[in-house]
């Protein structure tokens, strides 16, 4: 199953997807990028970083499931990846924004979209703030693109309101738990019965 998460920049996204446990069958997707490494970050655990060159010849050669640009960047997930593990049973998480995430929605018509937020938009400005990754200008930037992306709600399935990180965690367990029970995602076993 496909578990899509979206949501504004410093809505919590990345802090919530690496809080999703493997021991919970879940495989957290790994998008490619051109934007700059954050420190920390390392190639092929939180991106997989490459130049525009690389992109545009993953993109059009079909290899992408989706890609967007953002602020100035590219982004896509790798078909690879997600197939790979959607063979090995895992709820398959990607991290996507509202382009990314309605453009797969169009290819894998059982995938969820949970679409996470700040309680209100004083928070997410601090939040894009305090974590002092971005220029003033990228900031403003991010929360025009917020505004831009809520406008989007209304297509996916859940809404989650990231005002505590483990009660959204455990608010996205439960909307997998929940989905996995739907009888159109048994259809194997009821035919069986």
């Amino acid at each position: 199953m496909l578990v899509i998460i979206s949501g504004p920049s410093g809505s919590g996204k990345g802090t919530l997807v690496k809080k999703l446990l493997p021991e919970n069958n879940f495989a957290l997707s790994i998008s490619m990028t051109t934007r700059k490494k954050r420190d920390g970050e390392k190639n092929g655990i939180d991106y997989f970083f490459c130049n525009e060159k690389e992109f545009v010849i993953a993109r059009d050669s079909g290899k992408l499931l989706e890609h967007a640009q953002f602020c100035g960047n590219f982004y896509g997930t790798p078909k690879f990846y997600v197939e790979q593990q959607i063979k090995k049973k895992k709820y398959v998480v990607l991290e996507i924004d509202v382009i990314g995430a309605l453009q797969v929605k169009e290819k894998f018509d059982n995938c969820i979209l949970i679409f996470l937020i700040t309680p209100d938009y004083k928070e997410l400005s601090k939040r894009l703030i305090e974590r002092k990754t971005d220029s003033p200008e990228t900031i403003e930037n991010r929360l025009f693109r917020a505004r831009e992306e809520i406008k989007l709600i209304n297509k996916y399935d859940y809404l989650v309101v990231n005002d505590d990180i483990e009660k959204s965690v455990e608010k996205v367990n439960c909307i997998v738990k929940a989905e996995s029970l739907r009888p159109k995602r048994n259809l194997k076993f009821i035919k069986n019965f």
